[in-house]
């Protein structure tokens, strides 16, 4: 023990900086707490250990570049292809740099998603301890589902579908919306995230709505049993989304006190705090709510065909799981190995494009690919270039060459390009990376017969300018 130490009666900066502490928010509680602590007579030493708990956090700086590798999963042969694999890397060669993360993988559907260092779609991290609300992105639990039908004809489940279905921005209209199951709700309102008044009025909403952008409803035809299927792939819409946005805010506060040279993209939650803690639990809430979203469409559908169901299965591919003491986070990615949930069916979904067969796959819970499969094709460049690469063509023209003989619908009336099967990377050479790989084996194909989209929509700021005109 130092002199200064059997000498105090009374605390001052000096001795708590001499003892480790920095100014900041706790150092005048610590000065308080610590004075009436030695005014009741505690020991120094004490006194010393009990302020401990006072100290900020040690800041964790960024990991060398290339001091953690990540594994490889995509090949190039185009131009396009190594312009876009280029990209992707040096996006995970900065994202590695985050420290929480030990591991990290690139699928064959890889592609950029972000400012530099932000986790590419196609991209899988492991972190420590951590929850990176950034990497599973607003789209949270975006996902796929699929309804095997026992004898109906895949017109009759397209027109169904298009009967009950909802694209667009926002919710169902009052008098048109599915019910949200009571239990849900009120585990909603249990949960310090989701108990906000925006996020439970969404909730119900937006229950049976599929939103825009890359999101469908695609009917086909088993190869191995010929029955009629129909798959639909969104996420948890305007829940999601608001719990994202306050994920990252939470995320930010403790970036700035833990790690300030950390990308904001990469901020994260301490699983182990109360608000870690609370944020997982709406994860998987928000799963739940994410799965019933599917569940009201296909169920909708088998009534509105007058058919039954023979299977279904769903899977996430924008999450967060947790195996063995790590939180693998998959962004566009998905789980391959059969136990990573409860209502796991050991078979999972790859779409590839709308005039492509849906692969029905197993996953092979590859070590190189930390466990996990891609989640459908990616793009090689933005949808505005592809927009500037076809203006040689109409919307009407590119629709009919690509998708000849399919009956393809867009829900507004307005055929989005972007959407268009050479808007993607080519469905046979994922495929066969796939297959190289290792990563999925292949148990079924299911055949295109058509699908719906939302299509080329109105931003929703230009519309409500026409409103108020």
């Amino acid at each position: 023990m130092t002199k200064i130490e059997t000498d105090i009666l009374k605390l001052t900066s000096d001795v708590l900086v001499e003892w480790g502490h920095k100014p900041g928010k706790a150092f005048g509680a610590a000065l308080r707490d610590g004075q009436d602590a030695l005014d009741k007579g505690e020991p120094v030493q004490s006194v010393r250990q009990m302020l401990e708990s006072y100290k900020p956090a040690p800041v964790l700086p960024l990991s060398e570049q290339g001091t953690k590798p990540f594994h490889v999963n995509i090949d190039a042969e185009t131009a396009d292809e190594q312009a876009n694999v280029t990209a992707v890397m040096q996006h995970m060669g900065e994202l590695m740099r985050t420290p929480t993360i030990e591991a990290g993988a690139i699928m064959p559907d890889a592609c950029p998603a972000g400012p530099l260092g932000t986790i590419p779609v196609g991209g899988v991290v492991a972190a420590r301890g951590a929850i990176h609300p950034g990497m599973h992105s607003a789209d949270i639990c975006c996902s796929v589902m699929m309804t095997v039908f026992e004898d109906a004809e895949p017109k009759a489940v397209l027109d169904a579908a298009h009967s009950v279905t909802h694209f667009g921005g926002g919710g169902r209209a009052n008098g048109k919306r599915f019910t949200m199951s009571a239990d849900l709700y009120d585990r909603f309102r249990e949960n310090r995230y989701l108990n906000n008044p925006k996020i439970l009025r969404a909730a119900q909403e937006h229950l049976g709505t599929q939103g825009d952008g890359n999101h469908f409803l695609f009917v086909g035809t088993s190869r191995a049993t010929g029955r009629t299927a129909m798959v639909t792939h969104h996420g948890s819409r305007g829940p999601g989304a608001l719990l994202y946005k306050m994920g990252m805010t939470v995320a930010e506060g403790f970036r700035k006190k833990l790690s300030p040279a950390t990308l904001k993209q990469n901020a994260w939650i301490p699983a182990d705090t109360e608000e870690g803690e609370a944020y997982w639990e709406a994860l998987q809430l928000i799963r739940k709510w994410t799965k019933a979203n599917h569940n009201a469409l296909h169920q909708a559908t088998v009534e509105a065909s007058r058919s039954s169901q023979v299977e279904r299965i769903w899977n996430e591919h924008n999450f967060v799981f947790e195996r063995d003491g790590l939180f693998y986070h998959g962004k566009g990615a998905t789980p391959a190995w059969d136990d990573y949930a409860a209502d796991a069916t050991g078979r999972t979904l790859i779409p590839l494009n709308m005039a492509e067969p849906v692969l029905v796959v197993r996953g092979k819970d590859a070590a190189h690919a930390l466990g996990f499969s891609p989640h459908g094709v990616g793009r090689n460049y933005s949808r505005t270039e592809h927009k500037r690469r076809s203006s040689v063509m109409s919307a009407a023209e590119m629709l009919k060459v690509e998708t000849e003989g399919l009956d393809v619908r867009f829900f507004e009336n307005k055929i989005d390009i972007s959407e268009l099967p050479s808007s993607y990377k080519k469905a046979d050479s994922v495929v066969a990376q796939i297959e190289k790989y290792g990563l999925a084996e292949i148990d079924d194909y299911i055949d295109p017969f058509g699908c719906i989209m939302a299509g080329d929509m109105e931003p929703f700021w230009k519309k409500n300018k026409g409103k108020r005109r």
